[in-house]
């Protein structure tokens, strides 16, 4: 079924956005299919949106087709005799924080550490998901997407969807052709949780703690920050990070610690990663800055927030105000997460 004139905002996580002009919500591959046909007999712009948790719509909207795909159901297969091994199917529409819940209850390893992380399974291979030491590049089985130029479904092996840091092929080379209705993870029945990150770490010291407690301590320290989705938190209505953490080589990291000899970094391959929040800090733009209805958060400088009433004008000016001062400082540009839809 198709609607019309239907208010975007209110699906998503900032809360900002104009009206599509014609609207889709489609819960099976069949309806998937008609949607994308729909789409291209009137010759209409399709947008496919998720759970709206990293993307920015703009204040007049999106003049084509958005389609919200919901698309659930999530189903186990034991892939050893043993039954360690297990890969767990589900739908691009299930919520990903109740799929990361339902795989801890069931003791199943592997996205413990993505824990509260607002949006839907879909988009979890497009942005290649991580938090805490984890993403979800290291438990993919397959992708299951609709193809837009064949009209037909396929399963991409985890090889073929190109994942990388923050990025896959669904949101680079290929980010117009495909549509994503379901993932399949390789999970580890009775594995070990992973306690890389630093915070965990130092939380559970020697200490070889359960799922359910890495999930709790992931999901505390992201409340912390007001990374959790809540509608009692002002500083939550965002889409989490709005900057990617750059990854430089070695020769420019040299060039950098010279003109600040106390830049952080982290070992990234034969690569350094350079926290975005310490860069943004060090240009000038503390926790809580303002700019109209825009803000960055009180709690985590790297979310930008909805304060109260902002416009996609007033983000995108607090963004460019940021990577602005933050390439001036120190000869970086720093990369937006969510895609922005005009």
């Amino acid at each position: 079924m198709i609607d019309r004139d239907v208010s975007l905002a209110p699906f998503t996580t900032l809360g900002i956005g104009g009206s599509a002009n014609y609207f889709a919500k489609v819960g099976n591959e069949n309806e998937v299919d008609e949607a994308v046909r729909f789409a291209k007999a009137s010759n209409l712009g399709l947008f496919v949106l998720g759970g709206g948790s990293n993307v920015l719509i703009s204040d007049s909207g999106f003049s084509g087709l958005t389609m919200r795909v919901a698309v659930t159901g999530i189903e186990t297969l034991e892939s050893d005799p043993a039954g360690k091994e297990v890969y767990v199917t589900a739908g691009a529409g299930e919520d990903w924080d109740r799929f990361v819940a339902f795989c801890v209850a069931n003791d199943l390893a592997g996205v413990e550490c993505l824990s509260g992380i607002p949006g839907l399974v879909g988009g979890t291979p497009v942005q290649n998901v991580g938090a805490y030491g984890q993403e979800v590049a290291e438990t993919i089985v397959s992708v299951r997407c609709y193809d837009r130029t064949t009209g037909t479904f396929n399963l991409l092996s985890n090889r073929e969807c190109g994942f990388s840091y923050r990025s896959s092929i669904f949101n680079s080379t290929d980010r117009e052709r495909y549509i994503v209705v379901g993932v399949t993870y390789r999970l580890l029945r009775g594995g070990a949780a992973k306690v890389a990150y630093k915070d965990l770490v130092e939380m559970f010291d020697d200490r070889r703690p359960s799922l359910s407690e890495v999930r709790e301590a992931v999901l505390k320290i992201r409340r912390k920050k007001s990374m959790v989705i809540d509608p009692d938190d002002p500083n939550s209505k965002s889409v989490g990070s709005f900057f990617k953490n750059p990854v430089i080589s070695y020769q420019e990291l040299e060039r950098l610690k010279k003109a600040d000899v106390g830049m952080p970094f982290f070992e990234f391959g034969e690569m350094a990663k350079i926290p975005a929040a310490w860069l943004i800090e060090r240009a000038g733009f503390n926790k809580g800055y303002a700019l109209g209805g825009a803000g960055i958060s009180a709690n985590h400088t790297l979310a930008l927030i909805n304060r109260g009433g902002a416009t996609a004008a007033e983000i995108l000016a607090l963004k460019d105000q940021i990577q602005k001062a933050v390439h001036s400082k120190f000869g970086i540009l720093l990369q937006p997460e969510p895609i922005y839809i005009a």
